[in-house]
């Protein structure tokens, strides 16, 4: 029997009790195999900029939030989080890695260009074959890892021979997904940042992936027999990745967090394999919560009538949780002549989004 409440959103790093060891079993239908296991310092920052680190400790969960994220933690599903920009769906997945110190967040930011492939890796065709022109010319291989001594001769069915392959791993670099699901003793944190913005095609096309938990690289496949094993770099710099006969494959499923400002329509079959989370406006209660945990009691203190006049503001038109907290900021920490008065630094920090404040 597992512990429910894994991630409690506190914003404390679990470094005496380890919950996220005790998780309940997996379904039967979400058990994976993959190996060998790559190691995961899971003390490293959660993100390698500061503002998403800093933004981790203080982030504010309601009670449904914690609920469905330990619902995706135990059922071993992706979590697709949809709200207003400034709701705190990207800060959700920091918050996460922070109190389970599961190590980086993987973060793979959407565009319409976007495709499986880019998040799964990238094969660098170019350098191989600039290597493979300098060992023909009698030059030291330009992509071999640094002390890698020359290939020998491998032999062919015909009797020829040809040189085999040198370092591969070299020329490929796992993207976050890809990452994400390498074989890991402890689910990494993957954040899929503005999934409504990709090719139409892109949600279906995960599928796959998230329902095998592992995929394939072609160029690693069809040299598999020659060498069966492969290390390439993960996409946050960590410890190498061994891929076994051209594919990965996780052990734990990773912790997906989806984000969505609910400008279009999933299909059915993906929404059905996901945890939804709809994440509301904050109240004033919660607003007041955020403002004190990132700038102090005194801040809050000082600001009552601005979060009034946010909240009055926000009925009127969409407004982010982060301006508020940049109009608090400067009200309450720059001073001297020149300053703006409070009212154009108002008007100037509390625009609609939609470009009509």
């Amino acid at each position: 029997m597992g512990e429910f409440l894994v991630y409690q959103g506190t914003g404390v790093a679990d470094r005496d009790d380890d919950r996220i060891l005790r998780r309940a079993e997996p379904p039967p239908w979400r058990v994976f195999d993959g190996e060998p296991l790559t190691p995961l310092d899971r003390d490293a920052p959660v993100g390698r900029r500061l503002p998403y680190r800093r933004r981790a400790v203080p982030y504010q969960a309601d009670e449904n939030t914690v609920r469905l994220v330990n619902v995706a933690l135990h059922l071993r599903r992706p979590l697709l989080v949809t709200g207003h920009p400034g709701t705190g769906k990207s800060t959700l997945a920091y918050a996460v890695a922070h109190e389970l110190r599961l190590g980086p967040v993987l973060r793979w930011s959407i565009t319409s260009r976007s495709t499986l492939t880019s998040g799964l890796y990238h094969y660098d065709a170019v350098g191989r074959i600039e290597e493979a022109n300098a060992r023909a010319a009698g030059q030291p291989a330009l992509g071999a890892a640094a002390g890698a001594a020359e290939p020998d001769a491998v032999p062919r069915g015909d009797g020829s021979s040809r040189w085999g392959p040198v370092d591969i791993g070299s020329f490929i670099r796992l993207g976050p997904l890809g990452t994400a699901f390498a074989p890991y003793a402890l689910p990494r944190v993957l954040l899929i940042d503005e999934i409504d913005k990709s090719d139409i095609d892109l949600p279906n096309e995960l599928l796959d992936v998230f329902e095998e938990g592992e995929y394939a690289i072609p160029e690693l496949q069809r040299i598999a027999d020659l060498v069966p094993l492969v290390r390439v770099r993960p996409a946050d710099n960590g410890e190498p990745v061994t891929v076994n006969d051209g594919r990965i494959r996780c052990r734990e499923f990773p912790f997906i967090v989806l984000t969505s400002n609910g400008e279009r329509e999933f299909p059915p079959a993906f929404l059905r394999r996901c945890v939804q989370l709809d994440l509301a406006q904050p109240d004033e209660r919660r607003i007041e919560a955020i403002v004190r945990a990132h700038l102090g009691d005194e801040a809050v203190a000082e600001a009552a009538d601005l979060i009034d006049d946010f909240l009055a503001r926000r009925e009127q038109g969409q407004l982010a949780t982060d301006q508020l907290l940049n109009a608090v900021y400067l009200l309450h920490r720059a001073s001297g002549d020149a300053r703006p008065d409070r009212d154009e630094l108002v008007n100037v920090v509390l625009r609609e989004l939609s470009g009509s404040g």
